[in-house]
C-alpha cells in the first residue's frame, strides 16, 4: 500500500501564488510517476502536471507556464508552485502516485486538498 500525505492549498486572490506538496510511503516503485489532479465543482477530475522519477514532466496547456512541478526523490515527495493564479483554478488538487508492481499498474490517490482563488 501507499499513504499520500497532502499539504498546503487554501485561499487566494487571483494574481497570487500558492504551493501545494505531496509525501508519498509505504511502497514505493523503483519507476513511478507522482502528479497532481484537480476537480473543480461540477466537473471533471483532469490532470494538472505530473512528474516522472527520472524528472520528465507534463502539463495540462491551461496551466503551461503558470504553474511548475517538482519532485524530491530522497523524501518521495511531489511539489506544485502555483502562479498567476485565476479563478478558475479553484479545485480541490489531488496528488497522485503511480507505477508497476507485481505486474500491475498501481495508482494512489490523497484525500485532497482545497485550493480557492478569489477573483
Amino acid at each position: 500500500q501507499v499513504q499520500l500525505v497532502e499539504s498546503g492549498g487554501g485561499l487566494v486572490q487571483a494574481g497570487g501564488s500558492l504551493s501545494v506538496s505531496c509525501a508519498a510511503s509505504g511502497i514505493i516503485f523503483s519507476i513511478n510517476t507522482m502528479g497532481w489532479y484537480r476537480q473543480a465543482p461540477g466537473k471533471q477530475r483532469e490532470l494538472v502536471a505530473t512528474i516522472t522519477n527520472g524528472g520528465s514532466t507534463n502539463y495540462a496547456d491551461s496551466v503551461k507556464g503558470r504553474f511548475t512541478i517538482s519532485r524530491d526523490n530522497a523524501k518521495n515527495t511531489v511539489y506544485l508552485q502555483m502562479s498567476s493564479l485565476k479563478p478558475e483554478d479553484t479545485a480541490v488538487y489531488y496528488c497522485n502516485y503511480q507505477g508497476p508492481w507485481l505486474g500491475e499498474q498501481r495508482s494512489y490517490w490523497g484525500k485532497g486538498t482545497l485550493v480557492t482563488v478569489s477573483s
